[in-house]
């Protein structure tokens, strides 16, 4: 009969962290992550990168509003021999959100645990330590850590896990009022992907996709839209093609916009004239989450 031990894991999500990296293994660093200015100017693109924030500390899962849901998974080499997802908005009598209490037998595995945010509808995947994906229609913001965990005997065991920010933001921000015909804004990148290796953070593949989002504020309103992206790297340049869709999902506007700088736990913002016809049209890049990135054009 295999012997079983009862694990306690307390998983704790690092949150507004700027990593300066999410790579092949749990980093908990708290130095300061810093970037000289730089100015480049290409063509009729004018960006500047500035000085990026520190590193802030990690916080409890339950306490990160943003993420819904978590995937905890243990692998002994790629089979898979336990697997759940707890729901924030679902939990049982007793639950605490980001605690799990289970058995394994004894053994060597790797742990898996995914945080993200979820909506009714989003389907993520996980096959094993090195491959998951986002099969909806969304990326989700994501974070990840994988880690060994030896199980030599009987003896409960608890193991406590820093989970770091794997995706890059782009947010879409209208300088113009939206009207009637917009229903939805797409947004397709040249770079970047859909799945992902929970062990490095970065793109199984590097093919691009497109991300569709319905327009929520009112006919009449400036705008905002928000797509996820997991890179190939942890900083990567894509060209970045938005459009806006009308009910039938026609394009009534397009604006391709070259060498996009994204990195990841860092939020990119373009900002500009998205409905009218205006040969002054400029565009913003706008970093968040602890970075500021601008790009006039």
């Amino acid at each position: 009969m295999l012997l079983k031990t009862l694990k306690k894991l307390p998983l704790v999500i690092g949150v507004l962290a700027l990593l300066a990296s999410c790579n092949n293994e749990s980093d908990t660093n708290t130095k300061s992550v810093q970037m000289a200015p730089v100015h480049v100017q290409i063509n009729d693109f004018d960006i500047s990168v500035q000085s990026m924030a520190p590193t802030r500390a990690a916080k409890p899962l339950a306490e990160y509003n943003k993420v819904d849901a978590i995937t905890l998974a243990f692998y002994d080499g790629n089979t898979e021999v336990y697997k759940t997802t707890q729901y924030r908005e679902s939990l049982g009598g007793g639950e605490t959100f980001g605690e799990f209490d289970l058995s394994l037998p004894l053994g060597s595995y790797t742990m898996v645990a995914l945080a993200y945010g979820f909506q009714l509808g989003d389907v993520l995947t996980l096959t094993s330590p090195t491959l998951a994906a986002y099969t909806g229609d969304h990326n989700r913001e994501t974070f990840a850590v994988t880690q060994a965990v030896n199980i030599t005997n009987t003896t409960a065991v608890n193991i406590n896990a820093t989970l770091n920010r794997i995706v890059a933001k782009l947010d879409v921000h209208s300088t113009d009022n939206r009207p009637a015909q917009a229903s939805s804004i797409r947004v397709t990148f040249s770079g970047g992907s859909k799945s992902f290796n929970p062990t490095t953070g970065l793109a199984v593949v590097d093919a691009g996709f497109s991300n569709v989002v319905s327009i929520s504020a009112a006919v009449g309103n400036v705008t905002n839209s928000g797509s996820y992206v997991f890179l190939a790297t942890d900083e990567q340049t894509v060209d970045v093609t938005i459009e806006v869709l009308n009910s039938e999902n026609t394009a009534i506007f397009t604006k391709q916009i070259s060498d996009v700088p994204l990195k990841r736990n860092v939020t990119t913002i373009l900002t500009g004239s998205m409905y009218t016809n205006n040969g002054n049209a400029s565009f913003l890049i706008n970093s968040g989450w602890g970075t500021e990135t601008n790009i006039n054009f």
